[in-house]
């Protein structure tokens, strides 16, 4: 169940990779005419109509790149058919179509049926489509229908399982929907403890990854709360839609890249250099981009302690953010790019004062990391023999293809190569590989490419953990593997 849910996240990823997009194209537009919300300016209001035909349909994204996602082959029939089903569940669950179904006026159908068109459903389209795929795209017909084999089969069969599906939610998604809004309703009456809530068990579910199915909850229109969407979009209460995202900016901006600092200043002498380069680049990803896990998994694994104090820090600076009413938001993650371009957004409230909680933060991490290292002399990078005396690949000899072939290459190997390695995915940042036997990793091997760290999550699952440029090495590897 878990390899499940990690890959759901890892398909997850693809489409939200999308919705940078729609922050360019809504941060600008709200920027030139922030109080119109582009009424005052036909260029504010092209911008802002272009983000929001992202933003609006994330249902549709979900129901494509899961099915692209999940399906074994990654083929393009696998996303049409995720399209598929989510046009005949959303058109046979209308509330128009409803009632024509149970014979009654639209007025009683059931409420649910109004919102049919969530993210929800279409992950669960998505995973239809891709189930259908991985079942039927090599499926051989007799003569007479061979048109219709294969992968010309799927979206047919997509079509005719979610007739079936659809009739079974008439009956099962009111009751579904219900308890997803009771759910949604319940963390949002908690108020800043909710939202801290879910940022001390976001940050703890990272090592799983699992924490997207949890994101999904909160930042999508999963429990009624749909906090990016409406955020972005303008739909909810200032100072208190995006309380889901805001605190996270302290955390990403600023306190993970002071616990970096502090695990430079704590490593032996002979490491520093190292430690300091991988710290740098690091921690200017996570200032720019909001991407963390360099940083986490250089000492989450090492140090569990430390990653339990980051998850609580996580948690108060939502808290804290959400009882003041401060609000920015992302589309990606929370560092300075999404957080410059939401400043102007109509439900931003006082976004500056996130920075202001921020510089406190990066105290609070120096100091509690450094003084919790020493303490405690937990080995952190630099602190112990996990750094490698290889010299990872550089740019500076090679092409940046040539890089990632190389590293593919010798982390392909140290996996046990053809004779060992199963399937190879990736998420944002991290390779996700199944081998037949976890003995013949080296995973020593691997960490002396560059790469930011080495996960083991279960008997044949191991995740290596790249950075930002992932799919250029799993690609590379992906190459490998079919030969």
């Amino acid at each position: 169940m878990r390899k499940f849910f990690q890959r759901l996240g890892s398909s997850l990823m693809l489409p939200v990779a999308v919705l940078p997009a729609a922050a360019v194209l809504l941060g600008i537009g709200y920027w030139i005419d922030p109080d119109g919300w582009g009424a005052a300016s036909p260029i504010a209001a092209f911008l802002v109509k272009a983000g929001g035909s992202i933003i609006d349909n994330i249902p549709i994204l979900f129901a494509v790149g899961v099915a692209l996602g999940m399906s074994k082959e990654r083929d393009g029939s696998a996303a049409l058919s995720g399209l598929i089903a989510y046009l005949v569940a959303t058109t046979l669950l209308a509330s128009d179509s409803v009632a024509m179904l149970q014979g009654v006026d639209a007025e009683s159908v059931n409420a649910a049926f109004g919102r049919i068109e969530n993210a929800f459903v279409g992950i669960l389209c998505g995973l239809v489509a891709a189930s259908m795929y991985n079942r039927f795209s090599h499926v051989r017909l007799p003569d007479a229908l061979a048109f219709f084999s294969g992968k010309r089969l799927v979206p047919i069969m997509t079509s005719l399982v979610m007739l079936i599906l659809s009739l079974a939610l008439l009956l099962i998604w009111p009751p579904v929907y219900s308890a997803l809004v009771q759910f949604g309703e319940w963390i949002s009456g908690l108020g800043a403890i909710g939202a801290g809530l879910y940022g001390f068990f976001n940050r703890l579910l990272i090592p799983t990854g699992l924490h997207h199915a949890l994101n999904a909850v909160f930042w999508f229109d999963v429990a009624g709360i749909n906090d990016i969407s409406n955020f972005w979009s303008g739909t909810g209460e200032k100072g208190v839609t995006g309380m889901y995202q805001a605190g996270f900016f302290p955390i990403m901006m600023f306190g993970l890249p002071a616990a970096g600092l502090a695990m430079y200043h704590t490593a032996k002498s002979k490491y520093k250099k190292q430690v300091g380069s991988l710290m740098l680049a690091a921690g200017f990803a996570a200032i720019l981009t909001g991407v963390t896990e360099p940083i986490e998994f250089a000492f989450m694994f090492l140090a569990p302690m430390l990653y339990l104090v980051h998850a609580v820090l996580t948690g108060l600076s939502l808290a804290i953010a959400a009882a003041f009413n401060w609000t920015a938001g992302f589309t990606f993650s929370a560092g300075f790019i999404d957080y410059f371009l939401s400043y102007n957004l109509a439900l931003a409230n006082k976004p500056y004062m996130l920075l202001v909680q921020g510089l406190v933060f990066a105290v609070i991490y120096y100091f509690l990391f450094r003084f919790i290292i020493v303490k405690f002399d937990l080995k952190t990078p630099g602190r112990g023999e996990e750094i490698e005396e290889g010299t990872p690949v550089s740019d500076s000899h090679t092409s940046r293809d040539t890089k990632y072939a190389v590293q593919a290459e010798k982390i392909y190997a140290a996996l046990g190569g053809d004779g060992n390695v199963s399937s190879i995915d990736h998420c944002a940042t991290r390779l996700r590989l199944e081998v037949r036997d976890m003995d013949a990793v080296d995973q020593e091997k691997i960490k002396a490419t560059g790469v930011h760290g080495v996960h083991v999550t279960g008997a044949e699952s191991i995740q290596v953990i790249v950075g930002p440029n992932v799919q250029f090495v799993a690609e590379e590897m992906k190459k490998l593997h079919r030969k």
